[in-house]
């Protein structure tokens, strides 16, 4: 009866409860689809705001708009990098299922001082009446100053923990061990994409109308309501969850590893010192027995590979303290996850040009001619048009495109994950080179029409910004989901959840990259021109094609470096036999 009972058991899991959990009770698609739902309510509420927050910063707050674009990266980019602490506390000490409960609540709190920050009148600066756009207007300062920093970063590290901690919950529903339950995970994570984009649609579109034509207090007020909601709904799911059990730092692991590789570097290869090749049950932690009932194979476990020679050293014999002995098996995990860290790398520049959709697109098309016909669409509702894209795209790429390629191959992915993640950066270099081409439009427009330094909308339609939503929208559906699916499905079972969170650490990474590039760029032209390209408060003055296609540039050398990393790769989740399948060619 023992033995029946433990065969129905998931193996380093447990219900809500903390009891252990249950085959056929736990888990499954069932448990999955109430984080899908979670994940529509929450990108709601975080996009809702995001989407427009740069004209709230330049309009309501008074920041310049290269201030404000600034301000927005820097917001987002804390998001997303906090999502490796999300990671990291799941992994290690707590659990997915209780940091979402702990970062729904922690971004509430901060959409609520938001909220009354956009209420109260005495809380905001004075209402700006210049009609010439190169007179600044006086910015929020002193304590409110404090109370809109406090409201967004309280945001920022609720939705950090949040994206943290939500889409490796989600993956964790699924059996691995079989081709059935793998496939399953890999159309969780396009549908987790694809729900992002639900959110998204919502945000962009009835709540920044709301905020452009009711009040910013309105639409800070529907996103608070719909984080709030997202918890019970959340909660409903409970029953079915199965919640990995968290098994102790995994940096700790990494360090260590490392650590001893150094520390035997004195050591000559050729001494009497020996390689444990079986050292899988010597000084082995919860860690590692948890993770050997989870890995890909014994044969990987216990045998030392080639790559990264330099990481054998610290299974070498030495007197090296009792701290630093390692087995095989954590060799190998700190192997696996430095291989990944290349493709990591190489998806930082792709997020850099995602992050113009939130900045400079945005005031471009704030500038143009708004309206559809008797329809005036907000500048900020712009994202509609990748993400309506995406919502199309994401069932076809999952029904249509996934099968076909799987029977074209014969293997069980079809599209490999890195092919994903190259596709996105090619649309990123394409979409850069667009928006590069319509903002020459744009000011060409401006002089003849003698607007240049007027706040009047610009005779040319603002659907020419939405081609570059649609190829940059286009790229971040091929290169999120292949990010998350890929992090999480080649990283150790005891660094999954920190594994996964990579995919927003490089949204971080690209946000905070064009922050930095904009800075690098203002500094560098304003030393050898009268004014930086970048710089003032007329969009209309910027030299803004010129950075685009400096964007269009670095972007397609990221490709060239990301293409020699990838082509090489090895997936460390497929035998000897499937590699040369999938392979990127």
């Amino acid at each position: 009866m023992d033995k029946e009972q433990q065969l129905k058991k998931w193996e380093g899991y447990r219900d809500w409860r903390n009891r252990p959990a249950l085959k056929g009770c736990h888990g499954g698609l069932l448990a999955a689809s109430f984080v899908l739902v979670v994940e529509v309510l929450e990108n709601l509420a975080y996009l809702a705001n995001a989407s427009n927050l740069v004209l709230y910063l330049s309009k309501f707050m008074h920041f310049s708009p290269s201030s404000s674009a600034i301000m927005v990266t820097n917001f987002m980019g804390t998001a997303f990098l906090l999502a490796l602490l999300g990671g990291f506390l799941s992994d290690a000490y707590i659990n997915t299922y209780c940091i979402y409960l702990i970062s729904a609540t922690t971004e509430f709190m901060g959409l609520l001082i938001l909220t009354l920050q956009a209420q109260i009148p005495s809380l905001k600066p004075p209402v700006c009446t210049s009609v010439n756009r190169n007179i600044p207007c006086e910015e929020v300062d002193g304590g409110r100053s404090v109370m809109l920093y406090a409201g967004l970063y309280l945001v920022a590290l609720g939705v950090g923990g949040i994206k943290g901690s939500l889409p490796p919950h989600g993956a964790e529903q699924f059996d691995e061990h079989t081709p059935h339950g793998r496939k399953q995970r890999s159309t969780f994570f396009n549908y987790y994409v694809f729900c992002l984009s639900c959110g998204a649609l919502i945000a962009v579109t009835f709540v920044v109308w709301i905020e452009d034509n009711k009040g910013w207090h309105w639409g800070f007020g529907i996103a608070t309501a719909a984080i709030l909601i997202s918890i019970p709904v959340f909660l409903l799911g409970s029953a079915c969850y199965r919640i990995k059990i968290p098994s102790g730092s995994p940096i700790t692991t990494i360090f260590k590893v490392l650590a001893a590789a150094i520390y035997n570097v004195r050591i000559p290869r050729n001494s009497g010192n020996a390689i444990e090749n079986m050292n899988t049950t010597l000084s082995c932690t919860t860690e590692a027995r948890e993770d050997e009932q989870h890995g890909r194979g014994n044969a990987e476990i216990q045998s030392v590979t080639e790559d990264l020679k330099f990481l054998n050293r610290a299974l070498m014999r030495t007197s090296a303290p009792p701290w630093l002995e390692c087995t095989t098996k954590q060799v190998e995990e700190v192997k696996t996850v430095l291989k990944i860290l290349p493709i990591f790398m190489s998806t930082i520049m792709l997020n850099c040009c995602l992050a113009q959709l939130s900045t400079f697109s945005v005031q471009q098309a704030a500038t143009m001619n708004t309206h559809v016909g008797a329809l005036r669409v907000p500048p900020a509702s712009l994202p509609v048009f990748p993400v309506l894209f995406i919502m199309i795209l994401a069932p076809v790429y999952n029904h249509v495109m996934v099968p076909f390629f799987r029977k074209l191959t014969n293997t069980e992915m079809g599209i490999t994950h890195l092919q994903r993640i190259g596709t996105g950066l090619i649309l990123s270099i394409v979409a850069m080179a667009v928006a590069a081409l319509v903002e020459m439009k744009r000011k060409r427009v401006a002089t003849q029409s003698g607007l240049m330094n007027s706040p009047e909308p610009l005779p040319i339609t603002f659907l020419w910004v939405a081609l570059q939503y649609l190829f940059l929208g286009s790229a971040d559906l091929f290169s999120l989901a292949g990010m998350m699916d890929f992090f999480f499905t080649e990283a150790p079972f005891s660094m999954r959840s920190l594994a996964t969170s990579l995919s927003w650490a490089s949204l971080a990474k690209g946000y905070y990259l064009s922050s930095v590039l904009v800075a690098i760029v203002n500094n560098i032209t304003g030393t050898f021109s009268r004014t930086p390209w970048l710089d003032g408060s007329n969009l209309n003055h910027y030299r803004l094609e010129r950075f685009y296609w400096l964007m269009c540039i670095l972007s397609g050398l990221n490709f060239l470096h990301y293409y020699l990393w990838a082509r090489n790769y090895r997936y460390a989740s497929s035998t000897p036999d499937d590699q040369k399948e999938i392979q990127l060619h």
